[in-house]
């Protein structure tokens, strides 16, 4: 492993020094929620510089006994066990002081949008994209996070042809976003006589959610049409126009919004919808930018690539971008730690790719 800058470190600790300095002191309530936010991305990483200088200094310490011939043979051989239980604490050290310094995505600690919908074969696929919402759900509600359905079109055979959910809680953006892809389920329908499997899949979108802030929406830019809410097989199901459809001309996205009885709450929910989906494109133009020519190996935006195989027969589930594979199909539809597996993994693997990249440009 290539060893960080000793001066970059140290530029680290000072400046972390002086924030605390700072805060300690006291400042203005603007600058100390700036200040505070800054010293709680801070801390974790200067904790880990002092675990990996503490681990390099006990290291050199054992090294200069190995080294020097007046040393007891006793001596000698604990010192070999200590500097080989200390070689790869060394390594997990330096590899978790990189994965903290990489450029941080902005987005990583937003609350997110969550999209699924059902894709090729028909109800089962409806099926299906409801199981996986119920695996986000019961994810969510196990890391305390709160699950805002913001609306939902049923299947006639139960499940979902779309459902939309705003996930709300610290961090659900840098979790959830590896989840984007297309979901394929490999099963014998309920419907199926012969028992034959078949393939059916759903598709998933993960949105980090935007604050106004984020995202300038002007209202010359809106065209919102009103219109009655139906349900399924097309009847009408209030008297008044209360379903919305708001359309963002530069852009061309539509969103339609019809799951509240007031006018004024469909067009809130659909403008959350809106901020996220332009927040969205914004961010996947300037990824393209900045990675040129260079693909990561892990996507984040494109809905096309299959990234993920829930096989019922064999109990497993495979995901493609990584090939890894878990036989705990039914604890990861329940949102169980086999599911934080496979998340901890991609986010792992996309962090190594990173750091390739970047030893790549340094080296380039």
């Amino acid at each position: 492993m290539t060893t960080i800058p000793a001066e970059k470190l140290d530029k680290l600790v000072a400046h972390w020094q002086s924030v605390q300095g700072t805060l300690a002191s006291g400042a203005d309530q603007e600058s100390f929620v700036r200040l505070s936010r800054e010293f709680a991305e801070l801390d974790p990483i200067v904790a880990t510089i002092n675990a990996l200088r503490k681990a390099t200094r006990e290291r050199d310490d054992l090294q200069q006994l190995l080294d020097d011939p007046a040393s007891d043979k006793e001596m000698v051989a604990l010192a070999e066990e200590e500097l080989a239980a200390l070689s790869p604490k060394l390594e997990e050290l330096e590899r978790q002081l990189k994965a903290q310094l990489l450029p941080k995505d902005v987005a990583d600690d937003k609350s997110a949008i969550l999209e699924v919908r059902a894709g090729t074969g028909g109800d089962e696929a409806a099926l299906f994209a409801g199981e996986l919402f119920r695996m986000y759900q019961r994810y969510a509600e196990k890391r305390g996070w709160k699950v805002n359905i913001l609306s939902a079109s049923e299947s006639a055979t139960g499940g979902y042809k779309e459902i939309i959910a705003n996930i709300t809680g610290k961090g659900v953006f840098a979790r959830l976003k590896f989840e984007s892809g297309v979901h394929r389920v490999q099963r014998v329908p309920e419907t199926e006589a012969q028992g034959r499997v078949h393939t059916s899949a759903a598709t998933v979108a993960v949105l980090p959610e935007a604050e106004e802030v984020d995202v300038k929406i002007e209202d010359k830019d809106l065209r919102i049409d009103v219109f009655r809410a139906s349900g399924p097989g097309g009847q009408s199901v209030n008297t008044t126009d209360s379903a919305v459809r708001i359309t963002h001309l530069p852009t061309g996205i539509v969103v339609s919004q019809q799951d509240e009885k007031s006018q004024h709450k469909n067009k809130a929910k659909g403008m959350k919808v809106l901020r996220a989906r332009i927040y969205e494109m914004e961010r996947a133009k300037l990824d393209a930018e900045r990675a040129q020519d260079r693909r990561s190996q892990i996507g984040t935006g494109d809905r096309s690539e299959r990234i993920r195989t829930y096989n019922f027969p064999q109990g497993r589930v495979t995901d493609h971008r990584i090939g890894l594979t878990t036989h705990q199909l039914y604890l990861v539809l329940q949102g169980e730690a086999p599911l934080d597996e496979l998340i901890d993994a991609l986010i792992t693997e996309h962090q190594t790719s990173q750091l390739a990249a970047m030893q790549e440009q340094g080296h380039g």
